[in-house]
């Protein structure tokens, strides 16, 4: 004889399986807010970051009153490119990144540095990245 069970607990289920769902799909899309204090040659400034690795997607905000930035990226412990944001330096933007390296930096973002260069230097403004957001 087969068991039958009662229409409620069948709603309760399958509304427990759906918010399950619902919050599996949230919590991978999530964006992770990553932020660095910027220093050197003199200067300082910020940066705030708002990854989402699952999307693939990096975006930034830099605040930093240096002239002549050309370009600005992540970087490793050994000073390694592992995502440019942006192919030329604006101050606010988005871009695409391997998700593998977002995910990477979002897990353990104090193993990476921003750079920011200019036309004199390299590397001229440089910060350790951290969670949560920075402020001037």
């Amino acid at each position: 004889m087969p068991v039958r069970l009662p229409a409620l607990a069948v709603a309760v289920a399958l509304a427990a399986l759906v918010t399950s769902a619902v919050a599996t799909a949230t919590i991978r899309s999530m964006q992770t807010h990553l932020a660095a204090h910027l220093s050197g040659m003199g200067e300082h400034g910020i940066v705030n970051l708002t990854s989402t690795a699952d999307a693939g997607r990096i975006c930034w905000t830099f605040d930093v009153p240096t002239k002549g930035i050309t370009q600005a990226s992540i970087r490793d412990a050994s000073g390694m490119k592992v995502v440019e944001l942006g192919m030329h330096y604006i101050a606010k933007g988005c871009d695409s990144a391997a998700k593998k390296t977002l995910t990477k930096i979002e897990a353990t973002p104090a193993a990476y540095r921003v750079w920011v260069d200019t036309k004199a230097h390299q590397g001229e403004l440089r910060g350790k990245l951290f969670a949560g957001m920075a402020h001037m």
